[in-house]
C-alpha cells in the first residue's frame, strides 16, 4: 500500500511530521482529519527505482479506451436506474479488472464521497478522462440530467471507438504487408544470393553488370546487418521526436493531408470526430465557446485544430461559426453548408450528428478503397524485386548457355 510523509499541527497545536498508509491520497487525508489534525503538506513516498519507472514511463500500464467504454456505459445504466453516483462507483469498482484503472474509480468515488464535485473529481485523472469527458459530466451536473448526460456521453464513446477500430484496421493491413514484403526481401538478399555466388565464382568468368552489383549490395548487407537493422529505428526515433515539437507536428498532419486516398481518409475521420464530439457537447448543453476549445484539443490533426481555434475567436467577434470554417479552406462545402443551414435553423447539434453519420459511412468507402489498392501497389512492388533479383541471378547462366551454343 502507499505511504505518504505529512506535516500536519496536532490538536494542542504542535507540528508533527509523519507518514501513513492509505490506498489514495484523499483516504490518507481523511484518516489524519479523524484523528484531529490539521495537515500542511501531504505527499506519496516513491522509491527510487518506481520514480525512474514513472518517469520513463515503462512498463506503466495505461487506461483503455474499451475499458473506459464499457465503464461508462455501466454507470449511465446504474445511474439512469436511480443508483446513487457513489454506489454506482462502488459496484463497477468491484468488477474492473484492470488495477491502474481501479485505482482511478476507487480514488475518484472518495473524492465524491467526501464532498467534491463528480467533473472534478474525474478532472484529477486525465489519463482517464479526457476534458471533453469531464465537460459533459459537468454539464449534466449544472442541468440536473447526469443520467442523460452519461447516456450521451457513453454512446459517443461507443461510436468513437468503433471509428478508432476501423482506422486501425486499414493501417495494420498494410504495414503487416509491407513487413512481410520487406522480410522476404532481405531473406532473398542476405540468405539465397550468396549461394549463387559461390557458384558463379567456380565459373571462373566476370559476371554481368546488374549480377555484379546485386552480389556487392548482398555482401554490404551481411557485413553490415546490424547498421541496416539500426537505421530505421534510429530514423523512427528521430520522426517521433520530430512530431512531439509543435512545428514538427503541425508540419507532418499538413503534408499528411495532401497524400492521395490517405489524405482524403484522414480528413474524413477528422471531419467525423468534429462534428460528432461538438454535437454531442453542444445537445448536452456545454456553451460554444468551451465546446469548440475540447473539440479543437481533441480532434488529432494539427491543421484542423489551428482551423477550430480560428474559428473559436472569430464567433468571440461575433461571426457565426460557418464562415469562419469556409475561410480554413479545411472543411468541404457540403460541411459548411449544412453547419450553416443548422445555425440558422437552431437545429445545429441534429446537422452535426447527420454529418458525422454521414462521414462514418464515407470513412468506412475509403477505407475499403485504401485497402483495395494497397493490395495490388504491394504485390507490383514485390514482382519488380523479386523479378530483378532472379533475372540477375539467372543472366550469367544464360550468357554461359549462349556461349556454349556458338562453341558447339
Amino acid at each position: 500500500m502507499p505511504q505518504f510523509k505529512y506535516i500536519a499541527r496536532s490538536n494542542f497545536g504542535k507540528i508533527v511530521e509523519g507518514t501513513i498508509e492509505a490506498p489514495v491520497q484523499r483516504a490518507a487525508l481523511d484518516k489524519l482529519r479523524s484523528q484531529r489534525m490539521s495537515v500542511r503538506s501531504i505527499s506519496e513516498i516513491k522509491s527510487s527505482g518506481e520514480g525512474i519507472i514513472s518517469r520513463q514511463k515503462i512498463f506503466k500500464r495505461g487506461i483503455k479506451s474499451k475499458d473506459l467504454v464499457i465503464f461508462s456505459r455501466q454507470l449511465s445504466t446504474l445511474v439512469s436506474a436511480g443508483v446513487p453516483i457513489v454506489q454506482s462507483l462502488n459496484t463497477l469498482c468491484e468488477q474492473i479488472d484492470s488495477p491502474s484503472f481501479k485505482k482511478v474509480i476507487t480514488a475518484i468515488r472518495l473524492d465524491i464521497e467526501s464532498g467534491v464535485a463528480v467533473a472534478d473529481a474525474l478532472k484529477k485523472h486525465p489519463e482517464a478522462f479526457s476534458e471533453l469527458y469531464v465537460s459533459m459530466v459537468r454539464a449534466g451536473e449544472a442541468g440536473g440530467v447526469l443520467d442523460t448526460i452519461l447516456d450521451r456521453l457513453s454512446n459517443y464513446l461507443e461510436l468513437a471507438e468503433e471509428l478508432k477500430g476501423k482506422v486501425k484496421g486499414a493501417m495494420v493491413y498494410p504495414l503487416v504487408i509491407a513487413i512481410v514484403a520487406s522480410a522476404i526481401t532481405l531473406f532473398l538478399l542476405v540468405g539465397v544470393i550468396p549461394t549463387f555466388k559461390k557458384i558463379f565464382s567456380s565459373f571462373g568468368q566476370e559476371l554481368p553488370a546488374p549480377t555484379q552489383i546485386l552480389i556487392n549490395f548482398s555482401d554490404f548487407l551481411r557485413s553490415h546487418i546490424l547498421v541496416v537493422i539500426a537505421i530505421p529505428i534510429i530514423l523512427v526515433f528521430a520522426f517521433r521526436k520530430y512530431y512531439r515539437t509543435s512545428q514538427g507536428h503541425f508540419a507532418v498532419d499538413k503534408q499528411l493531408l495532401k497524400i492521395p486516398v490517405l489524405g482524403d481518409l484522414i480528413k474524413k475521420v477528422a471531419i467525423a470526430k468534429f462534428t460528432r464530439t461538438l454535437g454531442t457537447l453542444i445537445k448536452s448543453g456545454v456553451p460554444i465557446m468551451q465546446a469548440l476549445e475540447t473539440v479543437a484539443k481533441t480532434s488529432g490533426n494539427k491543421v484542423i485544430e489551428g482551423a477550430i481555434i480560428k474559428c473559436r475567436e472569430s464567433i468571440r467577434e461575433g461571426a457565426k461559426i460557418a464562415d469562419p470554417l469556409k475561410k480554413s479552406g479545411v472543411f468541404p462545402t457540403m460541411v459548411i453548408q449544412m453547419i450553416s443551414i443548422g445555425e440558422e435553423s437552431g437545429n445545429l447539434e441534429i446537422m452535426l450528428t447527420k454529418i458525422a453519420d454521414f462521414y462514418d459511412q464515407e470513412v468506412d468507402n475509403s477505407i475499403k478503397a485504401l485497402t483495395s489498392l494497397i493490395e495490388p501497389i504491394v504485390i507490383c512492388i514485390m514482382g519488380v524485386i523479386v523479378g530483378t533479383i532472379v533475372i540477375c541471378m539467372f543472366l550469367p547462366i544464360f550468357e554461359m548457355s549462349q556461349l556454349a551454343g556458338k562453341e558447339g
